[in-house]
């Protein structure tokens, strides 16, 4: 069986402008980087202002296992797929990071014949724009600093500063670190540390951003750290959002790629939706919506962090109407969340998938609660068996729900025909009545604990003592009326990754809040979640290499 990475080294790519001539782009709209990617004019959106919008299509998973669920291959061959029966369809993807990529997870780029392309180029550096972001944040972070070495005129507290450094890979070393030690010249020592470059807020702001003046503002607003008088210091009172902005002035133009069967792919921004809120760029979103009939979205992990924080949170920011959703699910993984070992998976248990049925009951109901028409898409793997796959079918049909078997993984857009006349047929025919979980005006408390029992199917919540003392500082700030965004781990619909199903009766702990004012929103950090991830025991960089003519080798 051929690599994700032998088969995507094997495709025939078009040029980069042909793909944008076909979707109706001029010189003017379109700036290539290579071959065979580009970037799009960041005025492209204003000037499609009277353009009708395409239908925006969500897919979204259960909870994922190691056992995996195929969330963006499904994205790219539905893309694909509706391609091949006659619509115009884009895709809409998040850019991959390199924690991810050297770790464990691999890339976002899909798989076997539905993956993007260059998938080594997007699952590397791409065209600079984690990097951007990543300097953006450390040209941030060492003028705050030096803000405090050179008199601190702002009056910051070097105990109270809330923005972190960032970088691009796991690093847990870097999780606590201590700066500035050496003497007088070498600055003011404090405690610092370092998150993941997919957990900064400039990655927040970059993804729900309208335009570049939108950016500039959004990063003003960042609240850096707090005053020895306990009063919130912003950017503004830095006076260098546009030094900022400036490093981020490509960064904020979407990508222009394309998949195996060359379908449009437009991939920007990437957040991650266990500590972020996991979903690409409203930019890029949008724009694909006035190019296309169709746009394939994915929003990260499953239905309780990534559809929530995309409908709670990015449709509110980027005026966005989502027609349908996909909830993608896998036996395998069905199989691991009724209780079987990823050791066993490739044995028949109608029971443990019964069982794991529960999980994917909860996504559905949780998608139902916004009110969106939905399809189940069972991304199929080599070891199901036909007992497994017409118990998944007899159990969607008595409780009427739609269900297509999805092979794209193998077959590309033709594995995915079924789902792509599915999902159509089902956004012409069902009603939608959207609504949001929470409302604006809800106290932090009550989002929280909408989002917990309505959701997660928890019980409540419990806030830690440093929590409640935060709530009463940002309802004091007015903070109170922001959308809030859930840093959660992503095996459990609780906040313990062992209770995996469908748990029930327990709490949600939070431990703090990190108020991201600039991006528009509260994050709440619950158990133990880590803002700067680890690499596992054997990182998935010990398989990679490059050959002396320059071809890359074991990247998945």
């Amino acid at each position: 069986m051929k690599t994700d990475i032998e088969i995507a080294q094997q495709a025939t790519l078009k040029p980069i402008n042909e793909i944008a001539e076909n979707l109706g782009l001029t010189n003017e709209d379109f700036e290539p980087y290579g071959h065979t990617k580009a970037k799009l004019s960041d005025k492209l959106l204003k000037k499609m202002a009277d353009k009708p919008n395409g239908k925006v299509i969500l897919v979204t998973a259960i909870s994922p296992t190691p056992a995996g669920e195929g969330k963006s291959t499904v994205t790219v061959g539905l893309g694909q797929a509706l391609n091949k029966i006659g619509k115009k369809a884009i895709i809409a993807l998040r850019e991959p990071s390199l924690g991810p990529v050297m770790g464990i997870k691999g890339g976002a780029a899909g798989g076997g014949y539905s993956q993007v392309l260059p998938m080594e180029d997007i699952n590397l550096h791409f065209t600079g724009d984690l990097h951007a972001i990543t300097s953006a944040n450390n040209v941030l972070a060492a003028l705050i600093d030096n803000h405090i070495h050179q008199g601190n005129v702002l009056n910051i507290d070097p105990r109270r500063i809330e923005f972190k450094r960032v970088m691009d890979v796991n690093d847990r070393a870097l999780r606590q670190i201590v700066v500035g030690l050496g003497g007088p010249l070498r600055g003011v020592p404090r405690e610092d540390g370092f998150n993941i470059t997919v957990a900064s807020e400039i990655m927040a702001i970059l993804c729900l951003s309208k335009d570049l003046e939108d950016l500039k503002t959004r990063i003003s607003n960042i609240m850096i750290g707090y005053t020895y008088q306990e009063e919130p210091v912003y950017v503004r009172d830095l006076k260098v959002e546009g030094a900022l902005t400036l490093l981020l002035k490509d960064a904020i133009k979407p990508n222009l790629v394309q998949t195996i069967e060359n379908t449009p792919a437009i991939i920007h921004g990437g957040p991650f939706a266990n500590i972020a809120h996991g979903c690409n760029s409203i930019i890029a979103t949008k724009t694909a919506a006035k190019l296309g009939e169709y746009v394939v979205t994915e929003a990260g992990f499953g239905a309780d962090l990534g559809a929530e924080k995309f409908l709670d949170i990015k449709t509110r920011a980027g005026d966005i109407d989502t027609a349908a959703v996909v909830i993608v699910a896998t036996i395998r993984a069905l199989k691991m969340n009724g209780g079987v070992s990823k050791d066993d998976l490739t044995e028949e248990n109608i029971d443990a998938l019964k069982l794991g049925m529960e999980n994917l009951q909860k996504h559905i109901e949780t998608i139902e609660q916004f009110g969106l028409p939905f399809v189940i898409a069972i991304n199929k793997f080599p070891t199901d068996t036909p007992n497994e796959v017409e118990y998944i079918k007899a159990w969607c049909e008595e409780k009427d729900y739609e269900v297509a078997l999805t092979d794209v993984w193998a077959k590309g857009g033709e594995g995915g025909i079924e789902l792509a006349e599915k999902i159509v047929h089902t956004i012409e025919i069902k009603e939608k009545n959207f609504k949001h979980v929470y409302d604006l005006d809800d106290s932090i408390e009550a989002k929280i604990e909408k989002i917990v029992q309505n959701v997660y199917g928890g019980q409540g919540v419990e806030f830690s003592s440093k929590a409640k003392k935060q709530l009463a500082f940002f309802e004091k700030q007015g903070w109170d009326k922001l959308p809030v965004c859930m840093a959660k781990t992503q095996y459990s619909l609780s906040d313990n990754p062992a209770l995996l199903g469908r748990p029930t009766g327990f709490n949600i702990t939070i431990r703090e809040f990190r108020p991201s004012i600039g991006a528009g929103f509260i994050v709440a950090l619950t158990g133990d979640i880590m803002t700067m991830p680890g690499l596992p025991k054997k990182p998935a960089a010990l398989n990679m290499d490059v050959t002396e003519t320059g071809k890359i080798v074991g990247l998945f």
